[in-house]
């Protein structure tokens, strides 16, 4: 089977928080987001609207049919009038609430449909820090899929029919797939991080040999075979894009995989220490306390120490229960 860093990563991150609604909106609104943890996309169904981002110089006009991605956790405001000012989300819990959609002033003439999820695994600066503050979504055909995934979600945990929540938590899985294929594609603009480099067929190619073998005794020569670029070539390409080098990549990668086996309990350490390439149990402890800020037992026990976790990544699970939750 082929090997899929995508999934890899997003599978040691645990997307977990699935959580859908909406607005029917009429007249003059404005409603003003505190900052949240992990991701928010919302899909402009009808209308228009601005998205103003703390932090941004520019408001960013929607049209139907856009859609945005809030991966950075910044306080937001979405307004039919930049110079209204906005409504705490909190304070619209008493207006009309049918099927998670809140309606305000009759609505009927802007639709908003949001999805909110986060990661219940450590270190989603992984993925997270690789984004911008907000993604424009412009490209039609995985704007139809993410409106047509947020949608879903809504009606399955409005209804609340048998196995909605599980069904709810793979659209939520689909969503956010489809909206990091487009910084694969290059379509919500270029940053620097591992995503990127999944864009390029010879970078792609060293990570996914990386990722099938970690443990494997890789140097950089052998890299840039994988990559068919010559060592210097494939060193500069991988620095640039990626944001370290191949073999810090690498380093990094197996102290991630130690940590879930850590936190697994089912793994003693010298198997994980081999497993991953180190020949003795003190050489992979000091790369993976040099990694992770903490020894691999203080991991075991207690995870990853507060100051070497991303402000993202340290999320509660939300589970949802009524319809309170999913309005969110």
């Amino acid at each position: 089977m082929p090997v899929d860093p995508l999934s890899d990563v997003l599978s040691l991150l645990k997307p977990h928080t699935y959580i859908a609604g909406g607005f029917d909106l009429c007249g003059p609104w404005s409603i003003g987001f505190d900052p949240h943890t992990g991701i928010k996309c919302y899909a402009l169904l009808s209308g228009a609207c601005w998205l103003a981002l703390e932090g941004l110089p520019e408001a960013v006009p929607l049209e139907a049919g856009d859609c945005v991605l809030l991966p950075n956790g910044r306080r937001f405001c979405l307004t039919s009038d930049l110079a209204l000012a906005p409504t705490p989300f909190e304070r619209l819990q008493p207006v009309a609430w049918r099927g998670g959609i809140a309606t305000l002033n009759g609505g009927g003439d802007t639709m908003i449909l949001g999805g909110h999820f986060a990661f219940a695994g450590a270190h989603a600066d992984m993925l997270l820090g690789a984004m911008p503050p907000v993604a424009h979504l412009r490209d039609d055909r995985d704007k139809m899929n993410l409106r047509w995934a947020l949608e879903q979600m809504r009606r399955e945990l409005a209804e609340e029919q048998p196995g909605g929540i599980l069904v709810a938590q793979h659209l939520a899985h689909m969503m956010l797939v489809q909206a990091l294929r487009l910084y694969l594609t290059g379509s919500a603009g270029r940053h620097v991080g591992w995503l990127f480099a999944l864009a390029d067929t010879k970078l792609a190619a060293a990570i996914g040999a990386m990722h099938a073998e970690p443990g494997a005794r890789w140097t950089l020569p052998v890299l840039a075979a994988k990559a068919g670029m010559s060592r210097s070539s494939f060193a500069r390409a991988f620095k640039a894009t990626v944001g370290t080098s191949p073999l810090d990549y690498l380093t990094r990668w197996r102290m991630l995989l130690a940590g879930t086996r850590l936190t697994n309990g089912k793994q003693p350490l010298s198997s994980i220490a081999t497993s991953l390439g180190y020949d003795s149990e003190s050489a992979f402890s000091t790369a993976f306390k040099r990694t992770m800020g903490c020894s691999p037992r203080e991991y075991a026990r207690s995870g990853p120490p507060m100051s070497s976790r991303h402000p993202w990544a340290t999320t509660a699970i939300a589970r949802i229960t009524d319809g309170e939750q999913a309005r969110e």
